[in-house]
Formats: C-alpha cells, structure tokens, sequence
C-alpha cells in the first residue's frame, strides 16, 4: 500500500514537473478552452510555445490602444494574434517576412487575377477562393466579431486589422506553431499548387519530391537546427531551398531572398540584385551538388526562359499591344475571346513551363508546359488575333523561331519517316 502511494505521489510530480508553468491569466483561459475548444489546447499542449512557458494571454494579451480587441473575463483580448505581436518575441523573424513578397500577396486585389474572382465569377468564389490565399483586408466590427466577408481568412498577405500584413499561423499553424509543419511541402502547397502556380505538383514530380517522400523518416523534421547537410542529408523541401539554413546562410523568412528571376509576368525577368539571389540559392543546390552541375543547370533553366520568352511571350504581347492600340479589343478584360486566350497561354500554360523548368518537373515542362503554350499560340492565338486585324501578326510570324510553319524541307520529312520506319517499324 505504501508504495502504490509513493508512486502514485511520484507520477503526480512528474507530471507536474512536465506540464508547461503558465501565467495565472492563462491558466484561466487553459480551464475553460479546455472543455470549449479541446482540441487547440492539446495542439498548444505540444508545441514548442508551451514547453517554453508561452502560454494563451502571452500571444492573445491586447495593449490598451489596439484594434479590433475586447473585454473578455476581465481582460483585453485580440482575437488574430498579427505578425504585431508574434515580434514581441520574433522580432528578427517578422522584419524578415514584412519586406518579402509573401507579405504584399493581398496586392493582388486590382489584378487580372482578382478581376477573374471579384466580378466575372463573384465576390463569394474570390472569398473562398483567391483571399484565403492571397489574404484580404480584415474588417473588425464589435466585441470580438468580424465581418463574415473577411474573416476567417488564412492568407499569407492578408492585411489585419492593426495593419500589419500576414499572418504567422499560414505556414506554422494555430496552436502548434509548429517549424517542423513548415518545413512539409504540403504545407506550401495549400497556396502553391494548380493549373497557373503548380509547385506541389512539380516538387511531387521531380527527383527531390521522390527523395523526399521515400526518406521522410530520415529527415529530421522536429530538429530544432535544421541545417542541410548537417541536420539532415535525404532530401530538401521547399523551405530547405528558399528559407532553411546551410552550414553558411541563417535562416530567412525572406522567400525571395533566393530567387533571381520573377517568372510570374508575362515577360520573365530578372529581379534587382538577382547575381546575389542566385548565389545564395547555388549556395543551397552545392550542398548535394557539384559546382558544375550547379552551373549547367542554370544554364539549362535561364535558356529555357529566354526561349519562352523570345519566341512566345514577347510576340503575343506586341500583338495584344497593336490589337488595343487600334482599338479592336476593348479596355474591358475578358470580354473578348482573345482575351481568354492570351491569359491562359501566359498565365497558366507559361507560368507551368517556366516553373516546371525551375523546378526540375520535365512533364510540366513539357507537356503541361511548352507543349500548350505551342498549341494555344499557333492554333487560337495566331488565327484570333489575325481575324480581328489581318497583317497584325506578319512580323512576328516572320521570325526565324517560326519558320517551321511555311513548311519542312524534303529531306526534313525524309529524317522523321526514317525515324519512325527504324524505332517503330512503320
């Protein structure tokens, strides 16, 4: 009986011991969310916050002159927990994320991407749809509620109530806060995947997709170093490329800090101080790669872009200019079929070529790549826009790039029966 008590006693202490010291303010909201919300406290239970004694009131604990704030059991409480207060313990961590482009995602509103959303499909799709990625402005209205037209809302860029923009919980999650759940590629994927940004789809596809997936076990996820190359060794994600360390970069939350091209617009270029970004983002690729490997990919992905560029996106886009300038289309967007057309070429199709490349995916490359942009530019581009203005696209179509199209030489022909005749015997 004696010891049944004493272990019992020892089992109660350790349990004690383990379970997270928290202020008297958050041990009042830990009883009630308890039996309200269960599961956010055992998510919070676990996370790395709670074993270091960061607790409810320390994350939601409102200053007198904050926005979008009430009285709650005698305490003024936020309910978004903004970048704003994330920096009063992440502070390098926040300035890093304020200046990327994650951060102006909800700069979106007023593109062609949002005119799709907003007014040609309807303001319910683009709430569901476009802002719980891209983000929108948060709209407080009283005692603790929000407008229904902005909030919930998840996006990486959205703009709160206190102004600051963003939102931590987009990539480590509410209440785990966790970094081993950004550095998942499904976590990117939540935004980063589809028919006009499909970089899930293309990581799946590519050598470190399949490294990672059959590796998993080894990667060391819940490391609090996670350095590649001395943490973990099978494969990168997304974060190890764009935002983890190496033996000789710190971590940024910065995810345009390695990337020298913009491949987003219809005519890729490359970024301000983009020689810097690309070297840092070679520094990552030569931890598992040779410097010539390094260097000839680059060049395989840079000739790749100029080729989309020079011989589909500049053409198409001097051609839309002329067809404007003469007034054939009107300043609406998407009230022609051209229109439609030319998005989808650039926008979709251009944009999976472009990525598929950078990304080391050959199927989206090609033939979810370059193998539509061709199809769309000769078959429904070239003849749309020769129907709205005959002539319009002489000078591009002259181009030597094109030439394929007045016809293949005789001994051309000659080589492809021969091929098919030996490989196929037909």
């Amino acid at each position: 009986m004696r010891f049944t008590t004493l272990l019992s006693s020892l089992l109660l202490a350790l349990c004690i011991a383990a379970y997270p010291k928290v202020s008297p303010e958050g041990e009042a909201c830990l009883k009630c969310h308890s039996e309200t919300t269960p599961a956010i406290v055992e998510q919070w239970r676990e996370s790395g916050h709670a074993k270091g004694d960061v607790d409810c009131y320390s994350c939601h604990r409102a200053g007198e002159k904050d926005p979008a704030t009430f009285e709650h059991y005698g305490h003024k409480i936020a309910v978004i927990v903004t970048p704003t207060y994330c920096s009063r313990c992440h502070g390098k961590e926040v300035e890093q994320f304020e200046k990327s482009h994650h951060a102006q995602a909800a700069q979106f509103i007023g593109s062609l991407d949002n005119m799709l959303g907003e007014v040609v499909e309807g303001g319910p799709a683009a709430v569901n749809g476009c802002r719980q990625c891209h983000g929108s402005e948060v709209k407080y209205i009283k005692d603790g509620k929000f407008d229904p037209d902005t909030w919930p809302n998840s996006g990486i860029g959205r703009v709160n109530p206190d102004g600051s923009r963003g939102t931590c919980a987009a990539c480590h999650g509410r209440h785990s806060f966790s970094s081993a759940l950004a550095r998942q590629p499904e976590n990117c994927g939540k935004c980063h995947l589809g028919p006009d940004h499909p970089q899930l789809e293309i990581y799946n596809e590519s050598k470190h997709g399949i490294q990672f997936r059959a590796n998993v076990a080894k990667m060391n996820l819940e490391s609090k170093s996670w350095v590649v190359g001395k943490d973990y060794f099978a494969a990168p994600t997304c974060a190890t490329c764009h935002m983890s360390a190496t033996p000789s970069q710190p971590v940024t939350h910065d995810v345009g800090d390695r990337i020298s091209y913009t491949l987003r617009p219809v005519i890729s270029k490359k970024l301000e101080n983009w020689e810097k970004k690309r070297a840092t983002m070679q520094d990552v690729c030569s931890n598992c790669h040779a410097t010539g490997w390094v260097e000839n990919f680059y060049k395989q992905y840079e000739n790749t872009v100029d080729l989309y560029n020079e011989k589909f996106a500049k053409p198409a886009k001097a051609i839309m200019d002329k067809l404007y300038t003469a007034g054939k289309l009107t300043k609406t967007p998407f009230d022609e079929k051209i229109e439609w057309t030319y998005y989808e070429m650039w926008h979709h199709q251009g944009r999976r070529a472009r990525m598929g490349t950078a990304m080391m995916g050959p199927d989206y490359t090609q033939w979810h790549g370059f193998y539509e942009v061709a199809k769309t530019f000769y078959n429904n581009f070239i003849p749309e826009a020769e129907a709205l203005m005959p002539g319009v696209t002489a000078e591009a179509m002259s181009s030597p790039y094109h030439q394929w199209t007045k016809g293949m030489s005789e001994e051309q022909i000659q080589q492809q029966l021969d091929f098919y005749k030996n490989r196929y015997n037909q």
